[in-house]
């Protein structure tokens, strides 16, 4: 039952994923929806609602009916698709694909050591997410300095997180038993999918060419 939790969690992670970006590129391709989305207050909009689904997502999940958890996830994945539509107009269609792969890679790796290692990593957790908040003030930070290797450092040690937290969900997920109804896998698919659109995001920013 375990093995077919975090199955059930990759399957709609990958769905996930493939919807964000999916949506991503076709808004790309229109320059009219492109333009109203990033170069006026929807854009703002979207983010906030992105945030709003994760938080009820996250509270109301024991509550949840499977069905319902799974409206909210894929709902999330495409709005999160219309916000990701710059990354396919500023950075190059080749440069992304070569990103997604490292990406995939890192997020494999780690996922693996999650999965075997016999360590408890549970105990993690809660330094991963003060090192997250403290990242976050330093890009806040950031943005009045506009240090580029101060950027760099914050990215790097933004991706060493993020790696941390993907054997720390799996290593999670592998350990949970719950049964067919339960909507918690969902919950698990956002935590992965979270994982990696950060690795790859801030992978990109290292090492992604602009489309000039």
């Amino acid at each position: 039952m375990r093995n077919k939790v975090l199955a059930k969690s990759f399957i709609w992670m990958f769905v996930g994923l493939l919807l964000t970006f999916a949506t991503g590129y076709y808004v790309s391709t229109n320059e009219m929806m492109t333009y109203k989305i990033n170069s006026t207050y929807l854009y703002l909009v979207f983010a906030f609602v992105e945030i709003i689904l994760v938080v009820v997502l996250a509270a109301r999940i024991n509550k949840m009916k499977s069905s319902t958890a799974i409206c909210f996830f894929i709902l999330y994945s495409i709005i999160s698709g219309l916000t990701f539509s710059s990354i396919f107009i500023y950075y190059k269609l080749t440069s992304i694909l070569y990103v997604f792969i490292i990406a995939a890679v890192l997020f494999l790796v780690f996922g693996l050591i999650g999965y075997f290692t016999k360590i408890d990593l549970s105990r993690f957790g809660t330094y991963l997410l003060m090192a997250l908040f403290g990242t976050f003030i330093a890009y806040l930070i950031n943005m009045f300095i506009g240090s580029e290797s101060f950027d760099m450092g914050i990215t790097i040690i933004s991706i060493l997180i993020f790696v941390g937290f993907v054997a720390f969900d799996i290593q999670r997920a592998k350990n949970i038993d719950v049964d067919d109804d339960s909507a918690l896998p969902i919950l698990i698919a956002l935590d992965l999918y979270l994982d990696f659109i950060n690795i790859f995001l801030d992978l990109l920013r290292l090492f992604g060419n602009s489309d000039n």
